[in-house]
């Protein structure tokens, strides 16, 4: 599915968080939002997910403007996976099935360990107390969590992080194997640039609330933009 904002504008409390963002994240690719801490990412992420409303201008999903699509569809289409990976109290399969009871429907064993498999878990773990995971292991369950409503988009807010060097490999490993194998779009916010440059097709830089620039990784490996030349300086340091 394609995500497309138009002239998009986020103002709270008289500070304006993003200035007139239009862009366009396209179907089956993997984007990367970077820019330093404070720039709007996260604030952008979130309206992408229906989480917060613009104070100006429209977000469209496959053409179709958020105002027209209900809340609880447009997250289904669109999920999102959080840094803290939060987990419910509970097993590994009380996570899985969160969504659907949340729509009044049922997660069958067989489903749950379908979906475990996918991000390269074992079916062992399905019972296990969800919070006694590591890191890694809650960040693949909350990306199952978001496979359940089998989303289309994945929205992605730092959630390598806080992990250790073979896990956060084993995370990218997983989402180009969701973006290339089921086609699922990604749109990532990541602070390291090499993850950045390495994984996407497409990169957003963002610097206090404004899109600064959008295109290959190239932009970031070679900058002709002034103000991405010193970001990438800075955050290479």
């Amino acid at each position: 599915m394609v995500l497309e904002l138009q002239n998009v504008s986020f103002t709270i409390d008289h500070t304006t968080i993003l200035k007139n963002i239009t862009g366009r994240f396209h179907k089956g690719k993997i984007t990367t939002l970077v820019g330093p801490s404070g720039a709007g990412k996260t604030t952008l992420l979130k309206l992408c997910n229906n989480l917060l409303t613009p104070t100006s201008g429209t977000l469209y999903l496959d053409g179709q403007p958020f105002s027209e699509i209900e809340p609880t569809v447009l997250r289904r289409e669109v999920g999102m996976a959080l840094q803290a990976a939060p987990m419910i109290n509970g097993s590994v399969y009380d996570n899985l099935q969160l969504p659907r009871k949340l729509a009044n429907q049922s997660l069958s064993i067989t489903e749950a360990e379908k979906f475990l498999h996918a991000v390269g878990l074992s079916s062992s773990l399905l019972q296990q107390v969800a919070n006694d995971l590591s890191g890694g292991q809650r960040q693949r369950v909350s990306i199952a969590r978001t496979l359940v409503n089998h989303s289309h988009v994945l929205l992605l807010d730092e959630i390598t992080s806080a992990l250790d060097r073979t896990a956060v490999s084993e995370i990218e490993q997983l989402i180009t194997t969701l973006n290339q194998q089921h086609g699922v779009t990604i749109i990532w916010i990541t602070h390291n640039l090499q993850q950045a440059i390495a994984l996407s097709d497409n990169v957003w830089v963002m610097v206090d609330g404004e899109l600064i620039a959008t295109g290959e990784p190239t932009i970031l490996t070679h900058p002709t933009n002034e103000v991405i030349r010193q970001f990438v300086e800075g955050a290479l340091r």
